[in-house]
């Protein structure tokens, strides 16, 4: 029974985590220009939105269904902290403090999750083109 819970807790821990990301990415393509005038207003070239897009989408897809799931969790660590840091360090501010801590939070239990890998319900590449689930037998 603990291993069912263990291979369960890890997959519901990994959709939850991929979730901000990939409705993030979905956010941003449908507010493209109002996305871009935000990076702008921080200094950040609007060309670094496709890439922030791809890697929030694809990472975050990724981390839930569990291929390449450490590679694309030390991705978004760096992603969270590197965002924490730009947009959320005007510690003047209570909401801003929240966020940043919220994304730290969220790379800490990225981190936490490329350290002990996607689990045993996870989807992975045992061979040229043959995807298969790994199971909690």
């Amino acid at each position: 029974m603990p291993n069912n819970l263990q291979a369960i807790g890890s997959l519901a821990g990994r959709v939850l985590l991929a979730l901000i990301f990939v409705m993030s990415a979905v956010s941003k393509i449908g507010s493209y220009e109002a996305t871009v005038d935000y990076m702008q207003s921080y200094g950040l070239p609007g060309f670094l939105l496709p890439f922030t897009i791809a890697l929030e989408g694809l990472g975050g897809l990724a981390v839930a269904v569990g291929w390449q799931s450490r590679q694309g969790a030390l991705l978004l660590a760096g992603f969270s902290i590197i965002s924490a840091v730009i947009f959320h360090s005007n510690f003047g501010d209570q909401n801003q403090i929240i966020h940043f801590m919220k994304n730290v939070a969220i790379a800490g239990g990225l981190l936490t999750l490329a350290a002990n890998g996607p689990g045993r319900i996870a989807l992975t590449f045992a061979g040229r083109g043959r995807a298969s689930i790994l199971s909690a037998s």
